[in-house]
């Protein structure tokens, strides 16, 4: 006669079971999963919800705040006399949501860059320093009038490059944070559509999921 070890009689025993080792109930999963749908759900609609409203915001802000400036593009033939071509569809037209306020900012830039060579506000900002140097050394060393009143001359033109380069890069930033303020808008109006879906599927599967438990529970 054989005799069978502790972990062989163990393992005959686990395998020649006729009840399983852990039952779990059909019913209880599907309760379950039903119940972290309808979570799901809920916090899916919620998430669309905030979003519209984020998407929402962002456009009457924008408009606001643009529409507040009054800003024209030029008609479109100045746009296009002046090397604009791919503005030209917005000639004549008030500034007031982000595409416009992204083209007005790329035909301020166009203008930027002819100035001072293409030098920015801060480029400028040693050259001035140096230029307004010179003037008050010109005076005291006791220069001619005609030499001072010539630096005086160079002094201001800087100055006034940087001036307009101030305004125009401020305008510029302005503009483009108004741009991204509409772009972060749209997206937040695409990710509320794609909550409101998943939420909506989401909805289905949870009434599909209930329908089956009654099911379950009534066989």
């Amino acid at each position: 006669m054989t005799t069978l070890t502790r972990e062989e009689a163990t393992f005959d025993r686990l395998t020649n079971a006729t009840e399983p080792v852990v039952a779990l109930k059909r019913r209880t999963i599907d309760s379950v999963l039903i119940g972290i749908g309808a979570v799901l759900t809920v916090a899916l609609v919620v998430a669309g919800a905030l979003l519209s409203w984020g998407s929402s915001f962002a456009a009457d802000y924008v408009d606001d705040e643009l529409s507040s400036q009054n800003i024209t593009f030029p008609p479109a033939a100045a746009l296009e006399e002046d090397g604009r071509a791919d503005l030209a569809k917005f000639g004549g037209q008030d500034v007031n949501t982000g595409e416009e306020a992204e083209a007005y900012a790329s035909f301020i830039n166009g203008h930027l860059a002819g100035i001072a060579d293409g030098a920015t506000y801060a480029d400028l900002g040693t050259p001035e320093r140096e230029a307004n140097a010179a003037v008050d050394a010109a005076v005291e060393a006791g220069a001619s009038d005609a030499a001072i009143a010539e630096l005086e001359g160079e002094a201001a033109a800087i100055s006034g490059q940087r001036n307009t380069l101030f305004k125009g890069e401020t305008l510029r930033g302005l503009l483009l944070t108004a741009f991204a303020w509409a772009t972060v808008g749209q997206i937040a109006g695409y990710a509320a559509i794609a909550a409101f879906a998943a939420g909506a599927l989401m909805l289905v599967l949870v009434v599909l999921g209930l329908r089956h438990h009654h099911k379950v529970v009534q066989s």
